[in-house]
């Protein structure tokens, strides 16, 4: 197993994009493996070996991860999208085409720089691109064509579709990644015919007949996530308009799909609204849902859709899983670390205005970012330990783009240890005694905070530093989420608020009086 130190971090700035080592940083400050390199954009590939840059002259360069050497440049004009396969070997690019004649997709051999395949696509939208896609040992490819899935040997472009599969107006496909088993198609609703997602089983043999299939009215869009080990599928079904009134942003159903047939429905939902994120966990054994009206509520579920853990409520609306599989973290804003094998929580924090946010490889460490153009000021990085508290902070003037190397958890050990409780973990961000923040390497205008080893103090709310009574109630409330008075609530909820509840409360018993009706 590597040592920690085997963690990179990419960082693109205004001036283009460097690496750094760690963390663990050496007296607080990254050590820099690739100073600075312009570029429009960047992105490594699924297994962390390569790493695509983007010039602005329409070049697509490849760096090998371990050398950080430049070892293939392709330039390709009027170049729209460029995209790298899982493990590097390909890269695919998309050029703005005016005739079918002009073949506008290529697929390039990263080795040799020669293209390998070539089509024709009119146009590129978040569901038709990338236009080939991989599974994640690049032992098959495929692609969507008019009423057909093509498929091929991602090992050798030249024997071009090795078979197919027709289905009449698919609009959408989502390859298993790994390993490469099956695939799922969408076709979205027509005349009168609902909606449908179908999984195949691929091989030339198999494509005949469906092994699940789900169908279902009020569509607009469809997110499809397979797990692990491909043997389930999480389907979130978005309509734009809700026809309860109950939301402006429309509606939302979450679905499940398993291979063997054990389970084709709705997951069981405990909390009316949105789902605003759905994970699966890196082992493909579980995966954890944010849903309902805000508050949101958090639950983690089995491979049989059966509930594990209800983590409670909070403002939050994303979610992210810890590689290790034990603890995972809730954002935006107000984040929340729990170990949900223990069912309990290691602790809160804040990162205000977080755009992107990733645990690290090996567990240890939770990064968030706020970047442009999302967010114009207060650009930079943050990275958190395993249980929430502040480990590294860095501003920008603009910042563009953070993320960790990609590596696999396994060559990573386990996390020593994990907080015990609340009591002994810093809540927020306290200013570190005895240490001012210290310049960056780069031009930029950075500052970093690293927490001193010191046990944490006890998290006092400012309104409660003169009243222990009030701080002890605050706590109470928090730990045990006990409610304020039901007339506080009432004094302080908006008339939006109350309006919307009015509706919800006159909808649910219009369906119980027609209920009773029948």
């Amino acid at each position: 197993m590597d040592s920690v130190s085997s963690l990179e971090i990419l960082v693109r700035a205004s001036e283009g994009f460097s690496l750094w080592r760690g963390p663990p940083f050496n007296n607080g400050q990254p050590a820099v493996k690739l100073e600075k390199v312009s570029c429009t954009n960047v992105k490594f590939s699924e297994d962390g070996s390569r790493l695509m840059v983007i010039k602005s002259d329409s070049t697509v360069s490849i760096y090998d991860c371990s050398s950080s050497k430049e070892i293939r440049s392709i330039t390709v004009p009027n170049m729209g999208a460029a995209t790298m396969s899982p493990c590097g070997t390909y890269i695919q690019t998309f050029q703005k085409s005016s005739t079918p004649q002009e073949k506008n997709v290529i697929l390039w051999k990263t080795e040799s720089g020669v293209p390998v395949y070539q089509h024709f696509q009119k146009n590129m939208t978040k569901t038709t691109w990338p236009s080939v896609r991989f599974s994640s040992d690049e032992a098959i490819a495929c692609r969507m064509a008019t009423n057909e899935i093509h498929f091929f040997d991602a090992r050798d472009f030249s024997k071009g579709i090795i078979y197919r599969a027709r289905i009449p107006g698919i609009a959408a496909v989502e390859l298993s990644k790994a390993p490469g088993s099956h695939v799922a198609a969408y076709v979205p609703e027509s005349k009168g015919i609902p909606a449908s997602i179908q999984i195949f089983a691929c091989g030339e043999n198999s494509m005949s007949q469906p092994v699940a299939r789900r169908s279902f009215f009020r569509c607009s869009t469809v997110q499809l996530s397979w797990n692990c080990g491909s043997t389930g599928l999480l389907v979130l079904v978005q309509a734009d308009v809700d026809k309860t009134n109950q939301s402006y942003y429309g509606e939302s159903k979450l679905n499940y799909l398993t291979t063997n047939g054990m389970h084709e429905g709705l997951v069981p939902l405990s909390k009316e609204g949105p789902v605003h994120d759905v994970q699966w966990s890196y082992s493909g054994s579980e995966f954890a849902v944010v849903y309902g009206f805000m508050p949101a509520k958090a639950t983690v579920f089995d491979k049989k859709c059966n509930p594990l853990v209800e983590l409670g409520t909070g403002p939050y609306n994303t979610i992210r899983w810890n590689p290790k599989g034990k603890c995972f973290g809730n954002l935006p804003g107000d984040m929340a670390f729990w170990d949900y094998k223990e069912k309990k929580q290691l602790g809160t924090t804040r990162a205000e205005c977080s755009v992107t946010s990733e645990w690290s490889p090996d567990g240890r460490y939770f990064m968030t970012a706020t970047t442009a153009p999302r967010l114009q000021i207060d650009n930079g990085i943050k990275i958190f330990h395993h249980n929430g508290s502040l480990y590294f902070k860095m501003m920008f003037d603009k910042l563009y783009q953070a993320d960790w190397k990609p590596e696999s958890p396994d060559r990573f050990g386990e996390i020593a240890e994990l907080a015990k409780s609340m009591d002994t973990l810093k809540v927020g961000e306290t200013k570190q005694q005895g240490q001012e923040p210290k310049s960056s390497p780069a031009p930029n205008k950075a500052s970093s905070a690293n927490p001193s080893t010191q046990k944490p103090a006890a998290y006092r709310p400012p309104h409660a530093k003169a009243a222990a009574a009030i701080q002890a109630e605050a706590i109470r409330r928090k730990l045990y989420r006990v409610s304020p008075p039901a007339q506080k609530v009432k004094r302080e909820m908006s008339k939006n608020a109350a309006r919307n509840k009015k509706k919800r409360e006159k909808q649910r018993e219009k369906k119980a009086a027609a209920n009773d009706g029948k």
